[in-house]
């Protein structure tokens, strides 16, 4: 019996955003590199949005923008997508490297979920291959007996292979990678002369790295080689930032059919308190220790949407600042207790100022000071 998508907590991104990709691939007239579901044109379409409605069927769809950010990256990420190099997407926590990855594996493979996730415990049949034991005893190694994991799966549908977070596995392990990516071809020992295993067009892999893992595995100068290097900065302009919360705890909201959605006031102040911290200056120039934890646009959308839940809950249906300080101070601590010393900093100097200059929104949060315990 299937699952309904209603019913899932995170559908994929293809399920998500099923009719859009229906709409692109069937209204794309574009170049399509062998076994891509769609043209690079209409993949950058799928990812930045349509600058107009498409009609498709007599209707007309507006194809919404998922990504806020640098858009000649996602042009870059899907040139080499296209090509023999790998694509390594670098940068801060909290960036969207994770959804871009998905984003770009749905609308070019169809699926966003041939997902390695690298953790210090990830091992070499995790990546490529293990086996059935029971089938193998039965019956001796062969292709029956053989269980595909996700590199394996890429390389024999010619679809994408992401790798979450590569930086964290064994040193070892991230080095087995590298003939694959040199001669797309992998090897199984056990199969004898059938055991290669060469990959059709459209296989690639795509992987996510922290800059802040730096040091922990870091990757070989030969893996390095194989990749293409794209750095996802942190978002620059306070009203992007608050749209993408706005979107994000929308979406949230909509998936736990909770009839709530983010205050946009509300999520301004958040874009502006996260933006300010993480440069270190404020709209009117006042100097700000920066918080050693990171200050992610991901973080500010859980805090957003964990004040949603409060108030849809326990409280009447609205959004409490006194909520969003404590929400805001969880996040902020759990890393470094000192980084709470510097908000009350940041709060009894710009939100104080802006509080005297603007007042409403800005005098209610700094009135809420009294949860930066």
């Amino acid at each position: 019996m299937g699952i309904d998508m209603q019913e899932r907590i995170k559908p994929p991104v293809e399920e998500r955003y099923q009719e859009e990709l229906e709409v692109l691939r069937n209204t794309d007239h574009g170049c399509r590199p062998e076994n891509w579901q769609m043209s690079p044109k209409a993949v950058r379409t799928f990812i930045l949005g349509s600058q107009r409605p498409i009609e498709y069927q007599g209707r007309e769809y507006q194809i919404e923008k998922k990504y806020f950010g640098n858009d000649a990256l996602i042009e870059r990420c899907i040139v080499t997508l296209a090509g023999n190099r790998g694509l390594m997407l670098v940068g801060e926590p909290g960036t969207a490297k994770t959804m871009l990855s998905e984003l770009l594996s749905a609308a070019i493979s169809g699926v966003s979920t041939n997902t390695i996730q690298g953790t210090a415990g990830t091992t070499e049949d995790m990546i490529k291959y293990s086996w059935n034991y029971a089938l193998l005893l039965a019956k001796g190694p062969g292709r029956e007996a053989l269980v595909p994991a996700p590199l394996y799966v890429g390389m024999e549908k010619g679809i994408l292979t992401r790798f979450e977070e590569i930086t964290r596995t064994p040193a070892e392990i991230q080095d087995s990678l590298i003939s694959v990516l040199s001669d797309k071809v992998l090897n199984v020992p056990e199969l004898g002369d059938e055991g290669f295993l060469f990959a059709r067009p459209g296989f690639n892999i795509i992987g996510t790295a922290n800059t802040r893992d730096k040091g922990v595995n870091e990757m070989s100068s030969a893996l390095k080689r194989r990749f293409n290097f794209e750095t996802v900065t942190p978002v620059r302009e306070v009203s992007m930032e608050k749209q993408i919360i706005l979107n994000e705890v929308n979406r949230l909201a909509r998936e736990s059919k909770i009839p709530m959605e983010a205050d946009e006031d509300v999520a301004g102040l958040l874009a502006s308190t996260y933006h300010e911290l993480r440069e270190g200056i404020s709209a009117y120039g006042h100097r700000i220790d920066k918080p050693a934890g990171v200050m992610s646009t991901a973080e500010a959308v859980s805090v957003c949407y964990q004040t949603i839940l409060t108030g849809y809950y326990y409280g009447d249906g609205r959004m409490d600042v006194d909520c969003l300080v404590q929400n805001l101070v969880g996040a902020v601590s759990k890393e470094n207790k000192e980084d709470l010393e510097k908000v009350k900093g940041y709060f009894h100097t710009v939100v104080k100022d802006r509080s005297s200059k603007e007042g409403g929104l800005w005098k209610q949060y700094y009135e809420a000071r009294k949860w930066l315990k």
